[in-house]
């Protein structure tokens, strides 16, 4: 089974950057998006073969995640928690036989840790929410989590240090995470290998690899030697994220 997880950074500019052709030669079983920046009714194109579903923020062209599954979830939930986590389109879970599939579009911290208030909140009860799901089947959590867990995950840690992504309280949190039970199941296959999922727009950052790792794919600790491989795509182009890809022994 193969998984892709992508920040489109608008699907509709996206869709003008090769995203189906992308999808056709991918030939996934699951894509999640996030920042998908639309509602459901904008979007006309022609994907077969996929179920859709959608969850958009109530802010118009902001945020927003989906899932396009060949296998049909035996249920999905939009979003999770609070009221207050429940309005910028960040999360939806799916139920599969086997797991939990959960696609995310993690708060970003913004300049000078703005949010870092209610990123920290996020993290603290997305955590719970998602050892609830992992206590009735395994879990695998993917999407754009707005950090850089380790130094090796972005070009230049040193002048990082303290900004948002690269903070010290949302290092912590993943690492709580993953204490509490996952893997990062890229980082585990490949301890050492330096490769990015996110460049800036400025400075031609793509062009010079001054990236950062911060798209996932995490899986229950169970779940890991199901695990027969994690990539991340960074050949393909169409948003400042490049996909990352999760496969699943048969």
């Amino acid at each position: 089974m193969k998984l892709i997880s992508w920040n489109v950074n608008g699907l509709r500019a996206c869709l003008g950057k090769g995203f189906l052709d992308f999808a056709a030669s991918a030939d996934a079983d699951v894509i999640c998006l996030q920042e998908t920046k639309m509602q459901p009714e904008q979007a006309d194109f022609d994907l077969p073969g996929y179920h859709r579903f959608w969850n958009s923020a109530d802010k118009k062209g902001y945020s927003g995640t989906a899932i396009f599954t060949r296998r049909e979830p035996l249920q999905v939930r939009y979003d999770f928690g609070e009221d207050l986590h429940r309005h910028e389109g960040r999360l939806i879970t799916a139920e599969y036989p086997a797991f939990f599939l959960v696609c995310c579009y993690t708060p970003n911290a913004q300049d000078e840790l703005k949010r870092i208030d209610y990123r920290m909140q996020w993290e603290d009860d997305l955590r719970e929410y998602l050892l609830t799901l992992d206590r009735e089947k395994p879990v695998i959590y993917c999407g754009d989590l707005n950090v850089a867990h380790e130094e090796i995950d972005l070009k230049n840690p040193g002048p990082n240090r303290g900004r948002a992504g690269f903070s010290d309280q949302e290092r912590a949190k993943m690492t709580t995470l993953l204490q509490s039970g996952f893997c990062d199941t890229f980082r585990t296959l490949y301890p050492d290998t330096v490769k990015y999922s996110w460049w800036s727009y400025r400075f031609r950052a793509r062009e010079k690899n001054a990236g950062w790792r911060i798209d996932y794919f995490l899986v229950s600790a169970r779940l890991m030697d199901q695990v027969a491989d994690a990539q991340i795509l960074n050949d393909v182009y169409g948003s400042d994220h490049c996909p990352v890809a999760l496969v699943l022994k048969d």
